[in-house]
């Protein structure tokens, strides 16, 4: 298959050279470049998502609730003046922020204000000059209109693109179309516009016109000046704030869990180390028997970047009840795909006192709370994404937060995908059977193609899962959840966890890890354990589902990722 790159992309120079050395091998030049050598088979292959076969349907399954532990279900919903987002009126001081001028309609008219930012456009018309200034409150600029009697008036007509402004005007009713109001500079005893910072045209990086992600995530210290970094950004500030909205207004309390830690939650061994011994000239790192003395490091053991902040929160969760943790983890993987960071931010809710139940309507409560936010407070932003990103981006989120989510077991899921099979459906991965951890090209198919809603699959094989869920009567599954979303696949992965102390005991055993390293998370079950649930969801992940955009990378301010921590 063949992958393609824009020259800018970091990754165009990698696959340059590994595909040069295949070249050279095939003409008998010696194998060299061994650092090159996985980089194919981290690269992201187009996920297939086959067609639903020819009249195939399924009945929607039947989600038995009658041995939940909460008798009632929970609606997670918020009254409807926590959808709008308050804005403040200032930037700093008397500054004004144009997203408040913009949303006041007329209400400013006739006032004298100051405002200050960026420019976007210039032009030059004799005795008049028209700025578009934008402060990256909103989406849309303010109009400035200077006229020739300010005394710095040929200064002003010389700006360009990029050059920072103070502007002192009045607001007036704009006779253009497609703008209510703009500023007038006229009066040069009350009035006045200051040159901040310069930006040469020549050198400039940000020049009018579209560029691509590849190109602007080379410029990621000026990628917010530009219309699609800064739409996804203000998306991502109002996602985190709707965030701590939902769940505080839901009673759970916000725990800030460490970011080093000694404990491995995922038990994938993927971690950054931690270290202050470490050293250019090996013989002076302290060693016992070939080995790093770890005893001598700054903590006094081996510790990590943490993974997530799931086995702390708890903690919390079996004192304190309901709480959340937001905050930045990090996985030491060497991927080079559209969905994968080495740095990334999670968001990890714990319930006492429920299951599974309870976790998925937490978790649907959330998703929907979100997204209907943005709609409410970012219509500028998902308009600009819709038109140049993802076309029938807002159709899609709507359709999201319309529907109801699916509740389909595993079981259901891999019988769902073999008569699919059956019918004519074909996956690249065509050995479908009980026990398989699904790809993304099923779980898509279930969600996308079968339902077409988003699909809660739960109670998994427990070889696949985390030894912290919750095991079934059967010992065959855990209590485990994925909310399949379609277009996505998986956006959240949670499970009721295991309160029992001999079963978790047993089940960190099987997974190959000590039991000594989870001592206080194995307090918990032996001091007044209840039982409960909770989620995990990357932050990134839901930015690219609600902006469209495809590349991980292009959803946080600064990627890290395998090969690359610049700016």
């Amino acid at each position: 298959m063949q992958y393609q790159f824009l020259e800018s992309d970091e990754l165009f120079t990698r696959v340059k050279t590994m595909t040069n050395v295949v070249k050279q091998q095939a003409a008998g030049v010696p194998k060299q470049a061994k650092k090159e050598d996985k980089l194919f088979g981290d690269i992201e292959k187009p996920i297939n998502v086959p067609p639903l076969p020819a009249g195939f349907k399924v009945d929607v399954p039947q989600f038995d609730v009658s041995k939940r532990l909460n008798k009632l279900p929970r609606t997670w919903d918020l009254p409807q003046e926590l959808y709008k987002k308050h804005l403040p009126k200032y930037n700093v001081g008397s500054i004004y922020r144009i997203q408040e001028l913009l949303n006041a309609g007329e209400g400013y008219i006739g006032q004298t204000l100051t405002v200050a930012g960026w420019a976007r456009t210039v032009r030059d018309q004799k005795n008049l000059c028209f700025i578009e200034l934008n402060d990256g409150t909103s989406f849309g600029g303010l109009q400035i209109v200077v006229e020739d009697k300010l005394e710095n008036f040929e200064q002003i007509a010389k700006t360009n693109t990029g050059f920072s402004l103070k502007v002192t005007g009045n607001i007036v009713k704009s006779p253009a179309k497609g703008q209510l109001i703009e500023m007038l500079v006229s009066d040069p005893t009350k009035h006045e516009v200051v040159i901040l910072g310069q930006a040469d045209p020549e050198e400039y990086p940000m020049a009018k016109g579209f560029q691509k992600p590849e190109t602007l995530r080379q410029k990621a210290h000026l990628r917010p000046r530009g219309n699609f970094f800064s739409a996804v950004t203000r998306i991502r500030n109002n996602l985190a704030y709707s965030t701590h909205v939902f769940f505080q207004n839901n009673g759970c309390l916000y725990i800030h869990t460490p970011i080093i830690t000694g404990s491995d939650c995922e038990g994938a061994g993927e971690m950054f180390r931690i270290s202050t011994i470490f050293d250019n000239d090996i013989k002076k790192i302290p060693q016992v028997n070939g080995k790093v003395d770890t005893t001598q490091d700054f903590f006094k053991k081996e510790v990590n970047l943490t993974v997530s902040g799931q086995l702390q929160v708890e903690h919390f969760c079996i004192s304190m009840s309901n709480v959340y943790t937001f905050g930045p983890t990090f996985r030491a993987e060497k991927a080079h795909t559209h969905r994968h960071l080495a740095e990334f931010w999670m968001i990890e809710p714990e319930f006492a006192f429920a299951d599974l139940f309870d976790n998925m309507e937490a978790a649907e409560g959330y998703v929907k709370f979100c997204i209907n936010y943005i709609l409410q407070n970012n219509m500028d932003d998902l308009q600009f994404l819709d038109q140049r990103v993802k076309p029938g981006l807002i159709n899609y989120l709507k359709d999201i937060v319309s529907k109801d989510f699916i509740r389909c077991s595993y079981t259901q899921g891999i019988d769902i995908l073999l008569k699919a099979q059956k019918a004519g459906a074909k996956f690249e991965n065509s050995d479908i059977k009980w026990g398989m951890d699904l790809n993304s090209e099923h779980e898509r198919f279930i969600a996308e193609k079968v339902f077409q809603r988003p699909v809660f699959l739960y109670d998994y094989p427990k070889e696949i899962k985390a030894f912290y869920m919750k095991v079934t009567d059967d010992g065959k599954c855990v209590r485990a959840m994925d909310m399949l979303i379609p277009q996505v696949g998986e956006l959240i992965g949670g499970s009721q966890r295991e309160e029992r102390y001999d079963v978790l005991a047993q089940r960190i055993k099987e997974c190959g890890l000590n039991l000594e390293d989870y001592g206080p998370y194995m307090d918990l079950r032996k001091y007044g354990t209840v039982p409960h649930c909770g989620f995990g969801l990357g932050f990134e992940r839901l930015v690219m589902m609600v902006t469209g955009v495809e590349n991980i990378r292009d959803v946080i301010p600064f990627p890290r990722y395998h090969g690359s921590a610049e700016f």
